[in-house]
């Protein structure tokens, strides 16, 4: 009972719609006081904010969340849909593609789903939408290229994980890059198949760029390529660290919306505002996971459970296969920091004694999410599409059915060589 009580209080209260910090805090202190009273309940609630908040690597956060706000007030996200479309717009399907691209691309400045897909709601969508896709499929595509931002670095949601799990963030954020290369070009295989098909009946040519337009759109791409050298180059060369590279890619964007004249002090005070703000609740839900955290390792959830799966004598592909079944499930109905911290602590040992190594889980888990992120009844990136977009739920969610399979068969491909997420990490210096 000791143990069951705080996770079933913590599932009811998540259920409730109880901020996620809260339920954390509120189911793991009723834990450490059940299994060890109140005098070491209040020594930790006395410990665990300096303990969570003194990691330098937590310093990666707000860098790299301020640099993805100083791109956007520079504007610039706004033509590189654009710049992309000029190469790839003539293929079959070619904005779709250019979409998947464009989701990419910005991802390797901001990081965040939600940000890229509602950026991607307001640029790309209206020009599929102009030449002739249906509007369900176009709000699919984009919903769907939205994720690719959680594993391309700077990728918050592998910065999460490498806190919550204690592994090498560098080494994490290089393993996300080919993972985030083949997304891409899977997804974008996936339009080009499915093109024929999702457009209407009013034809329509897809755009035409000229050699002098192509030219000139290299130099809106030419900032985002800079932005991903500073900050994965220099990691994966083993020159700077991730706090110190996100440093520099934050000062990049800054002298960049100086140089293109985009700087405003207006813009420069809301950047820092929405970055203290995100970064404040990231904090918040950190110092409380670690107070669940210490419930976990104080009642010995997570050993007795690997103890008991590891020692069931079941094969390794039998575990991993429920592991990815449970992920898919939560996926449904939780968001990705919610399904980390609740799974992270218990799962982690079971792989870790099964001889899997946690970078090349950290990413199967963020891809798994990327799934859940699009898939209904959540599906928060699907629901900014709606949103911003006008096109109906429904549309939005058979859209996405596709490419969710496509990238649920990548999943497979990863688990069965996971040497493809772990080859560029193990080359680094």
């Amino acid at each position: 009972m000791e143990m069951v009580l705080p996770v079933v209080l913590l599932l009811a209260l998540l259920a409730l719609g109880i901020p996620v910090a809260i339920s954390l805090a509120l189911a793991g202190s009723v834990g450490i006081w059940m299994m060890s009273g109140l005098t070491t309940l209040l020594g930790i609630l006395t410990t665990a904010p300096q303990s969570s908040l003194g990691s330098y690597e937590l310093l990666t956060v707000p860098m790299f969340i301020l640099m993805a706000e100083l791109m956007g007030m520079s504007g610039i996200s706004s033509s590189l849909f654009r710049a992309v479309a000029a190469w790839a717009g003539k293929l079959k399907g070619g904005l779709g593609i250019s979409t998947v691209i464009t989701g990419a691309l910005f991802g390797a400045v901001s990081g965040s789903s939600t940000a890229s897909a509602a950026t991607l709601a307001r640029t790309a969508l209206p020009t599929m939408l102009e030449y002739n896709y249906r509007p369900g499929y176009a709000g699919g595509i984009v919903a769907i290229a939205g994720t690719i931002a959680m594993l391309i670095p700077p990728s918050v949601a592998l910065i999460f994980y490498g806190l919550l799990s204690g592994t090498n963030i560098s080494a994490l954020l290089i393993a996300g890059i080919t993972p985030g290369v083949l997304v891409t070009l899977v997804l974008s295989a996936v339009v080009w198949f499915t093109y024929d098909r999702n457009k209407t009946d009013a034809q329509k040519e897809q755009p035409a760029f000229s050699k002098a337009e192509k030219l000139r759109s290299l130099k809106v791409a030419l900032p985002f390529v800079g932005l991903f050298g500073v900050v994965t180059g220099l990691i994966y060369s083993g020159i700077a660290t991730p706090v110190e590279s996100s440093a520099l890619g934050a000062t990049a964007a800054l002298l960049y919306t100086i140089v293109n004249r985009s700087f405003t002090f207006e813009g420069f005070r809301k950047a820092m505002i929405d970055t203290c703000s995100v970064t404040a609740m990231i904090g918040l839900i950190i110092v409380c996971a670690q107070l669940f955290g210490y419930f976990v390792t104080v009642s010995g959830l997570a050993r007795d459970l690997a103890d008991l799966i590891v020692g069931s004598g079941m094969p390794v592909w039998q575990i991993i296969a429920i592991i990815v079944v449970l992920y898919l499930f939560l996926g449904l109905f939780l968001d990705l920091i919610s399904i980390l911290i609740l799974t992270v602590p218990v799962l982690l040992p079971i792989v870790q004694q099964l001889g899997l190594d946690p970078i090349w889980f950290g990413v199967v888990v963020i891809l798994l999410a990327e799934i859940g992120i699009v898939t209904p009844p959540v599906g928060m990136n699907v629901f900014v599409i709606s949103r911003v977009s006008g096109i109906p739920l429904a549309e939005c969610f058979r859209g996405i059915t596709i490419p969710v399979l496509a990238t649920l068969a990548l999943v497979i491909v990863f688990v069965v060589w996971p040497e493809l997420v772990l080859w560029l990490p193990n080359t680094m210096k």
